[in-house]
């Protein structure tokens, strides 16, 4: 065993039956990683932990927390972060970008047509009961037409690496996808700490996100204007993601403001300011639907501002993403990601599904049933890792209760087999050492009028309680810088 071994991944050990990032199947290390590993190994536990502590402070100095959300209590965290970063070669990048592109693509002429002609549901490709059931459909947005015929201006794609060594989605996210500013405060916190291996490595820069989402929001202005002013509006500093909310903010050089701060008069969207109300012409929403207009959604809502759908409606404003998206991230029509890609492009997906077995239908629903232990369910319509049940960890008793639930509401479960999420050796504060942790990747996709763009990272995060295959911060995730290398 070399010196480099003996100092921080001497006592890693390695799970065969997994697919590690970066030990090869004969355990040896990868050629894009092995500089790292001897950059990394070069230090004692006692200066990583150091170095690890310094990260932390600098989070919560910066005030990168999030909140969870538990039954009795709120708690304000520190997003948890390694300082061992993952690496992405160029020809796997160019598979993933290119398939994030193609989904989020494919998912916005699905709700042009589902909103307007309903061509994919009189021709059968996807039922029509699975979109008038979705609590996410809007009848308000109807043969509306968002500015520069975008829906989906921001995309979350959640892919994993099987233990095969190919890429599948777990989920599509296209109602607020939100982790983009963890991307890229883990790669200025590892900056800060490790900086000298950046000069070991040709990384693709993570911090040009904010320019690029700002360009693809002006791209998409209403009709008649020509310097467009944008805001991002968020619930409100309580909100889980709050600090995000200002970071992009902050970032695009843009107002941060809450419902409170906006009015609408004669169907246009005023901000208050100091000197007087200013228009604003794009709004990034931090919202859910539900919330942005009492008038015409919640009337018991105080986050949204009363009369901005009727704003929406005459084209005097833009909301990213547009309202109603979240009908096609339902996990239910997940399931038809690969004949919506199809129908609309004429391509193959270059991203696979997992294999996913949705209730509502009779002979899937009688297979999940008998076969729970050997899957994931999950309800169609949650996120952030809330209500999934993972077979092989539930006792007989709660067997049966997921059992109960599915029978009540077929229409709101879908199931998958346990996929082996890959593993990233990963340092865990309680042992002080490296261990196996599952991990996934968060890409972020943004659409704007004849633009694209796929930040060259993501967010990869990591399940740190062992074994565990929830990678969600709410469920006790964390997460890596991700380097992407240039070719």
């Amino acid at each position: 065993m070399s010196n480099v071994e003996n100092q921080i991944f001497s006592s890693y050990q390695r799970n065969p039956d997994l697919y590690d990032e970066i030990y090869d199947s004969k355990g040896n290390i990868k050629d894009i990683y092995q500089k790292l590993f001897d950059i990394y190994g070069g230090h004692s536990i006692q200066d990583y932990i150091n170095l690890n502590s310094k990260a932390k402070a600098s989070f919560f100095n910066q005030g990168i927390t999030f909140q969870v959300y538990g039954e009795d209590n709120v708690q304000e965290k520190i997003f948890p972060f390694d300082l061992f970063p993952r690496i992405i070669d160029p020809e796997e990048w160019d598979i993933i970008e290119r398939g994030s592109i193609q989904r989020a693509k494919a998912l916005n002429l699905f709700l042009w047509d589902i909103y307007h002609d309903k061509n994919i549901l009189k021709d059968k490709v996807v039922p029509l009961e699975l979109i008038t059931s979705s609590a996410n459909y809007l009848d308000q947005m109807k043969g509306l037409n968002p500015p520069g015929g975008i829906y989906n201006h921001i995309s979350g794609t959640d892919i994993i690496k099987h233990k095969d060594g190919q890429y599948y989605v777990l989920e599509d996210n296209i109602r607020c996808p939100s982790g983009v500013s963890y991307v890229i405060c883990n790669r200025t916190a590892l900056k800060r700490a490790l900086f000298g291996v950046f000069n070991h490595y040709q990384t693709y820069t993570v911090t040009d996100y904010a320019e690029n989402l700002l360009e693809q929001l002006e791209s998409v202005k209403p009709k008649g204007v020509d310097i467009p002013n944008c805001v991002v509006i968020t619930p409100g500093m309580y909100n889980s993601a709050f600090y995000e909310h200002s970071y992009l903010a902050k970032t695009m050089g843009v107002e941060l403001v809450e419902g409170r701060d906006l009015f609408v008069e004669n169907d246009f969207v005023y901000m208050k300011t100091i000197k007087g109300p200013e228009k604003v012409d794009v709004i990034y929403r931090r919202i859910d639907d539900a919330f942005l207009d009492p008038l015409e959604f919640r009337p018991d809502s105080a986050l949204g501002v009363p009369g901005l759908f009727a704003a929406y409606k005459k084209g005097n404003v833009t909301l990213a993403n547009a309202p109603g998206t979240g009908v096609a991230d339902d996990k239910a029509v997940y399931t038809y990601m690969p004949d919506i890609i199809k129908y609309y492009l004429k391509e193959e997906p270059i991203l696979n599904n997992v294999h996913t077995y949705h209730c509502s239908r009779p002979d899937e629903l009688q297979y999940v049933l008998e076969n729970i232990k050997d899957l994931v369910v999950k309800p169609v319509d949650e996120a952030g890792g809330y209500g999934i049940s993972i077979g092989n960890r539930l006792t007989q008793q709660e067997i049966e209760e997921v059992r109960k639930q599915i029978k009540e509401n077929p229409r709101k479960y879908v199931a998958q087999p346990i996929m082996s999420l890959s593993v990233h050796p990963t340092y865990i504060d309680d042992s002080e050492s490296f261990e196996q942790r599952h991990v996934d990747l968060r890409t972020f996709t943004i659409l704007g009028k004849d633009k694209e763009f796929v930040l060259k990272g993501g967010l990869t995060r990591v399940a740190l309680k062992k074994g565990n295959l929830i990678v969600n911060s709410s469920q006790g995730g964390g997460s890596k810088d991700t380097w992407v290398l240039k070719k």
